[in-house]
């Protein structure tokens, strides 16, 4: 498959309604050429257009075209204008026009991308792209030099990611930066990037990143079939690109990745996944995931592997407590008070004794205060968003109790739900644990513990069904492969992992050597291999 592919939907199923104009060879005229051009593009005051002829070419009459703000104006200055408005000297006075556009693409554009497009409709993506377009009087080609140099942001740290040690860069809103980040961490001939443009209207840049060798064909296969059969007219984020490619709709379980450290996309990759980098966004995305990807980190192989572990149980103890606090809550003390121990029953009755309202009620009642909270915060200028929502919480958490609204017990419950969210490194099913313990308060508000239970086993259950891009969502644990559980719920060392987990569509691999276990010399070696000092000589 070719590295520069465009893709703007399916040829087979329905086009997008809207006035596609058919492709037409562009005319001799270079007058009309630029009209038709005008017309097509409407008489925007970005679009730059200027004509010109040089003599020393038989007077060929030219016309290069560019949208400023897309392109580098030194470039166009020093590589375009200033090459075709020198002289040339010709060893023949007669030179037609295919010769002055045979020695202008081969010998006066002192420029490394130049491409040739015989209609509007293919030179219009690379004019988008910051191209500069030269049109030339007698001839039906037109070239299209790479110019391109708009303003974007710079590398900064990742900000939905905190980073405590590692690489503080995050991918930017450029692709092609996304792609070299990329390619400086792997520095392999075995890297492939394939681009397509998706999207009728928008033409967005997407990028398929993955390693030959590792990545699984069938997975790799399924992947650019998706892609291939989007049929949309804009791509704005990368999250069009997940809703389309993803398995599972009907699921509040993602099965695709998404981050914005280029180190994270690059230890993914290393693993046999395929990275996907969109245009326009610094989050990218990863493919084929299962659930317990979601609660791995890129700090995890950063520090030592008993607090990697030890901070890995945390995360999966967090994602309990964070789905079920506030569900037991509600069951055992609507249903259950027998399981509490008596000082602790006492203790809640006299909370309770003047709260109006029943356990479900003030559950969500908190939660839904803490989640408008939480969202204000996020909205609200970066100065003042993290100072309301702190004293909101605390304002109105102690206003409630005082009220008689809700208990003290429950706001400890709440408060203590909310933070471990926060603990999950992934924030896609961090917002996933949010649904579903909406869900679960209802159902242990109606059916008890007996109720959670039930909903556990149908959560297992769909869990074990659901695939990502044929891969199962709960692997390697259903199906079990003990092998491969060095890196599920603990990180043993780094040397003992001499080779990446297989999936039921990849293939294992070595990725070091079979024994890399550091091995100190023994007492007796070094005394063996120390210099004997000769009989009778005294320290020095």
């Amino acid at each position: 498959m070719s590295n520069n592919q465009r893709r703007s939907g399916n040829k087979n199923s329905d086009p997008i309604e809207q006035s596609v104009p058919a492709p037409l060879p562009l005319d001799l005229s270079l007058e009309l050429n630029l009209q038709e051009l005008g017309k097509r593009i409407g008489q925007s005051s970005d679009v730059v257009i200027r004509r010109f002829t040089n003599e020393s070419l038989s007077s060929l009459a030219l016309a290069f075209v560019y949208i400023d703000g897309l392109v580098n104006a030194d470039a166009v200055n020093q590589a375009v204008l200033q090459p075709l408005l020198e002289t040339v000297t010709l060893k023949s006075e007669f030179i037609t026009a295919a010769d002055a556009f045979s020695m202008i693409k081969d010998q006066m554009l002192p420029i490394g991308g130049v491409k040739e497009g015989r209609t509007l409709e293919a030179l219009f993506p690379m004019l988008f792209d910051g191209y500069t377009l030269i049109l030339f009087d007698g001839i039906r080609t037109a070239l299209a030099a790479d110019t391109s140099g708009w303003e974007k942001r710079s590398v900064n740290e990742p900000t939905s990611q905190g980073v405590i040690r590692g690489p503080k860069e995050g991918f930017t809103e450029s692709l092609r930066t996304g792609t070299s980040m990329l390619r400086r961490r792997l520095k392999t001939s075995d890297l492939r990037i394939e681009e397509y443009k998706i999207g009728q209207r928008t033409q967005t840049g997407v990028a398929l990143v993955y390693l030959d060798g590792l990545a699984s064909v069938q997975v790799l296969t399924e992947i650019r079939r998706r892609l291939n059969a989007i049929n949309t007219d804009s791509i704005l984020e990368s999250n069009y690109i997940e809703e389309f490619i993803q398995d599972g709709g009907l699921t509040p379980f993602p099965t695709i990745q998404n981050t914005e450290r280029p180190d994270a996309m690059a230890g993914g990759i290393l693993e046999g996944q395929i990275g996907i980098i969109i245009d326009g966004t610094p989050f990218a995305l990863l493919a084929p995931s299962t659930f317990f990807n979601f609660f791995q980190s890129s700090e995890d192989y950063y520090q030592r592997y008993d607090i990697s572990s030890f901070l890995r149980l945390i995360r999966y103890s967090a994602f309990f407590v964070s789905m079920l606090l506030p569900a037991l809550y509600i069951a055992v003390t609507t249903f259950h008070q027998e399981m509490l121990p008596t000082t602790l029953l006492i203790s809640l009755a006299a909370q309770r004794e003047g709260v109006p309202l029943p356990a479900l009620a003030e559950a969500l009642l908190m939660e839904l205060t803490f989640d408008v909270l939480r969202e204000a915060g996020v909205r609200m200028p970066r100065t003042i968003g993290p100072a309301i929502s702190i004293v909101g919480a605390l304002v109105l958490g102690q206003a409630a109790v005082q009220a008689g609204l809700v208990s003290a017990a429950m706001v400890i419950v709440v408060s203590f739900t909310a933070i471990s969210n926060f603990v999950i490194p992934s924030l896609a099913i961090a917002n996933s644990i949010r649904l579903i313990r909406f869900v679960m308060m209802f159902i242990a508000a109606t059916l008890g513990l007996f109720g959670i239970m039930s909903f556990l086993m149908v959560l297992l259950i769909h869990m074990a069904g659901l695939r990502s891009f044929g891969v199962p969502y709960l692997s390697p644990v259903a199906p079990m492969i003990p092998r491969y559980l060095k890196d599920i719920f603990i990180r043993i060392p780094l040397w003992s992992m001499a080779v990446r987990p297989k999936t039921n569509l990849g293939k294992e691999t070595r990725r070091q050597g079979a024994d890399q276990k550091p091995k100190p010399v023994e007492e007796k070696s070094q005394q063996a291999a120390a210099p004997q000092k000769p009989q009778g000589e005294g320290p020095e």
